[in-house]
């Protein structure tokens, strides 16, 4: 997996649409952010400049409307904040980040059994 900087909650947001969108104008990205939330043209065009000297996004520049895509897949963003946030939160535990994770929230019939068969599934995988 690249080695990249986490994003800050800003950078996941213009993320979350590369990754729904494909490759996008700042334009485009900046509508979409509008969607949610106000964000001004020139605050996504900054955003998305630093996000290229980061190596969170690629920028093509060979038109004038210089497009943007993202240099990591929405897959590997989450494994990596993930393992970072267990790293730091619950002390390398996976175990004690499902235990709160399914303590704190109402889960349904079928995100059990999802669980269950990823369990079983992990437990053929390891023999």
């Amino acid at each position: 997996m690249k080695s990249l900087p986490r994003p800050t909650d800003s950078e996941l947001a213009i993320l979350q649409v590369l990754w729904e969108k494909g490759p996008s104008t700042v334009r485009l990205v900046n509508e979409q952010l509008n969607l949610e939330r106000e964000v001004g043209y020139t605050t996504t065009l900054k955003l998305m400049q630093i996000m290229a000297e980061k190596g969170l996004v690629s920028r093509n520049t060979e038109t004038r409307t210089h497009i943007y895509e993202a240099a990591l897949t929405e897959r590997e963003a989450q494994r990596n904040l993930l393992d970072k946030f267990v790293d730091t939160a619950f002390r390398g535990s996976a175990v004690k980040l499902v235990m709160q994770a399914l303590g704190n929230h109402k889960t349904s019939k079928e995100e059990l059994e999802a669980i269950k068969a990823l369990i079983e599934a992990k437990e053929k995988e390891d023999k």
